[in-house]
């Protein structure tokens, strides 16, 4: 069964919760966002994760690549690209242990 980014989301967002990070967002509408910041942004204090989701075939754009990696060459931040057919959930929910 293929899963939606949509979807995706909604399994992060649960693994989030029961990891009871402390601050999990999802902008509402992407388009009010600077062009190609991450979907997911988590507080788990003291980490900050940053997270682009991708569905199976989801494409990134460069400037989504970009992104990831300027916040990748911070030294105090989390950024990964979670692509449902190469990340479990259980991969996630190690992440955010």
């Amino acid at each position: 069964m293929k899963i939606t980014e949509k979807q995706f989301e909604a399994q992060v967002k649960e693994v989030a919760k029961i990891r009871q990070v402390d601050a999990y967002y999802h902008p509402f509408l992407s388009k009010w966002s600077p062009k190609g910041y991450p979907d997911i942004t988590i507080v788990k204090v003291p980490r900050l994760i940053f997270a682009e989701l991708k569905s199976e075939k989801g494409k990134i754009s460069p400037e989504q690549a970009e992104w990831l990696e300027l916040l990748r060459q911070c030294k105090t931040v989390e950024a990964y690209l979670w692509r449902v057919n190469e990340v479990s959930l259980e991969d996630i929910a190690e992440i955010l242990h």
